[in-house]
């Protein structure tokens, strides 16, 4: 190996001499970073393994690990960072794509959500104490009456089309069995069933002991139609077309031979330890028209009892794109930002192709309403939903709620170490090794979940108080309630803002 080869360590292990050589860190350790060494009677660590999943430091029954930044560094240079010439050494090496997981890190992009202040009421319209008053947290999805209509007696006709009803504006987002483990996909049902809210079981097929759920789930088709037949279909309350997703808009997916299992093999209904590679497009649609003929064939095999959504990436055109799904028979639309995780997305595109959900959500809901067709469709956000902060942001900038997946999965145990793609992830979540994904207890995992989102709701309610508002219905698209900072005219005017101040 050539010397241009040798990256230096990202991490370095510390550890103190209060070690007791328990080798718990060994036996924890996925990635092989520590061993017991005969000669030296001690722990050592191989840095170049560690991904800073901080499983070694949670486990480490004397607190005698740390992990660092590595203090090598090349020559201060303002155009080229040490990543970016990483990235070149290691293109060089392989001729391969950089693949990363779990977002995008790089904060060179605002956060408009940081740059949005929430309005708070004082006198002439008080605040609501939650406490004492009722505050409805309650939300149905899908297409809305136009206007009230009465049956011939004078009774009010009360046939709707079908809706989804969610105690709280929050679901879980689209996770693919295969991508994560099954313990963390029976995490997300138990949590989602206590909830009274939705999991999306994204494109991996449903496996057959979640069936049970179905209530609270919603199915997704996808371009590669893993584990789609009408079973699956009916075991959901609703159907969502993935069109794209914000890690990687415009691009298809591609699951590793290594992460299909038999039992992966059986629920996506493709051979054992092949790649699960789902194409670019949906191979049937090139068109609005196209989109329209699956989303009815979907509503015929499903006796249009299920609302359906279509999922798009926040991108450039978005708003003109769900001006054609809202016409199209879509029930509900999600979009999903550029800041949204995965388990492997090309470092490239995630980094630099789509745009920031709060400017596509503002400009969706303003399409919607100027063509006088924001009632055909609710519409759902993803994209690093972090807190009750940016879900209330995000339900005044104009949605009706949010999939929440990275914040899960934190609350699952994931440290976000970005090394999904490798299937040793140590906290059980995104791998199928069966050691590795024993070590997350569904039922622990569920309440956790259930504790951050019953957190979230009473924060919600709490802020909705504060601004005199007793209803995510009331809140909803009413951008008087937000004040922006530091932002330019023309961003003001995409999210359809004041500046803070006026």
């Amino acid at each position: 190996m050539l010397a241009v080869d040798y990256i230096a360590p990202e991490f370095e292990i510390v550890r103190t001499s209060s070690c007791v050589n328990c080798k718990r860190c060994e036996k924890e350790c996925a990635n092989g970073v520590h061993r017991y060494d005969e000669r030296l009677k001690s722990m050592v660590a191989e840095n170049a393994k560690c991904v800073n999943c901080q499983r070694c430091v949670a486990i480490c029954p004397v607190h005698c690990l740390s992990i660092k930044k590595s203090e090598n560094a090349y020559r201060e240079n303002a155009n080229w960072s040490s990543q970016s010439m990483n990235e070149v050494y290691k293109q060089s090496t392989s001729g391969g794509v950089l693949l990363s997981s779990m977002g995008n890190p790089l904060g060179t992009q605002p956060i408009y959500f940081d740059r949005l202040l929430v309005n708070a009421s004082q006198v002439t319209n008080p605040p609501i104490d939650p406490l004492r008053e009722p505050m409805e947290t309650r939300v149905m999805l899908g297409k809305r009456a136009e206007k009230i209509e009465r049956n011939a007696d004078g009774s009010i006709k009360t046939a709707l089309p079908p809706h989804i009803e969610l105690s709280t504006p929050v679901m879980f987002g689209a996770m693919s069995y295969g991508a994560i483990s099954y313990n963390a996909h029976k995490s997300l049902a138990l949590a989602a069933k206590e909830l009274g809210t939705f999991y999306n079981t994204g494109e991996g097929g449903l496996h057959e002991d979640f069936y049970e759920y179905g209530k609270n789930t919603i199915v997704q088709v996808a371009s590669g139609r893993f584990g789609v037949h009408k079973e699956y279909l009916m075991a959901g309350s609703a159907i969502e077309i993935k069109m794209g997703q914000g890690a990687k808009p415009g691009i298809g997916g591609h699951l590793p031979s290594a992460k299909i299992t038999d039992s992966v093999s059986a629920t996506r209904m493709i051979p054992q330890g092949t790649d699960a590679i789902s194409p670019a497009p949906h191979h049937d649609i090139y068109s609005i028209e196209d989109l329209r003929q699956l989303i009815f064939s979907l509503k015929e095999a499903t006796a249009y009892k299920k609302p359906i959504i279509v999922k798009i990436a926040a991108v450039h055109n978005c708003a003109a794109i769900a001006s054609g799904i809202a016409r199209s028979g879509a029930d509900i639309i999600a979009i999903d930002g550029f800041r949204g995780g995965t388990g492997a997305a090309p470092t490239r595109i995630r980094d630099n192709v789509g745009i920031p959900v709060e400017l596509a959500l503002a400009s969706i809901d303003q399409r919607l309403r100027d063509e006088g067709i924001r009632r055909n469709c609710s519409i759902v956000v993803s994209g690093s939903i972090r807190s009750s902060a940016d879900l209330i942001k995000a339900i005044a900038l104009g949605a009706d709620a949010a999939y929440i997946g990275t914040a899960a999965l934190l609350a699952l145990g994931c440290h976000l170490c970005r090394s999904c793609q490798t299937g040793k992830c140590n906290w059980g979540i995104a791998t199928q090794n069966p050691e590795l994904v024993k070590r997350l207890d569904p039922e622990w995992g569920a309440k956790r979940l259930v504790n951050l989102v019953n957190a979230w709701t009473h924060e919600l309610k709490e802020m909705m108080g504060g601004m005199g508002i007793n209803s995510v219905e009331v809140l909803r698209g009413n951008r008087l309630m937000l004040r922006g900072v530091g932002m330019s005219e023309k961003e003001l005017e995409i999210l359809g803002i004041k500046h803070a101040g006026e």
